[in-house]
């Protein structure tokens, strides 16, 4: 395959096609090398028409909660008593900024995730 830049989805689907073809090339060959380069253009062409939006706090937290088997109550020196968990797991109370800055230094939630 002659490898160019991707600029639709028909191209697209041609890529993925191809990515299909050489999946398990073996390394240090010309088909590895070109799964390599297609799936750097398969990934710019999906950035930029297909972006994924960045998470919801709330849903970042509950993810990492999910993700560790945290409780509420685990959440409390991040984001103070039970009840102001509570309120911003419940969407009633927005994350402050030291709030954001607690649970990003403490569990180690991205700031992306976090600002909304």
């Amino acid at each position: 395959m002659k490898l160019k830049l991707i600029k639709n989805d028909k191209q697209l689907n041609e890529a993925l096609e191809r990515v299909n073809q050489l999946w398990g090339a073996k390394s240090d060959t010309i088909e590895r090398d070109e799964l390599e380069v297609l799936s750097l253009l398969i990934e710019k062409y999906e950035e930029e028409h297909y972006p994924i939006p960045a998470s919801e706090p709330i849903e970042a937290i509950k993810f990492l909660m999910a993700q560790n088997n945290l409780t509420r109550k685990d959440l409390q020196p991040f984001i103070g008593s039970m009840g102001r968990v509570s309120e911003i797991l419940n969407r009633k109370r927005d994350l402050s900024l030291s709030m954001i800055k607690r649970l990003h230094h403490g569990l180690k939630i991205p700031y992306e995730s976090l600002i909304n």
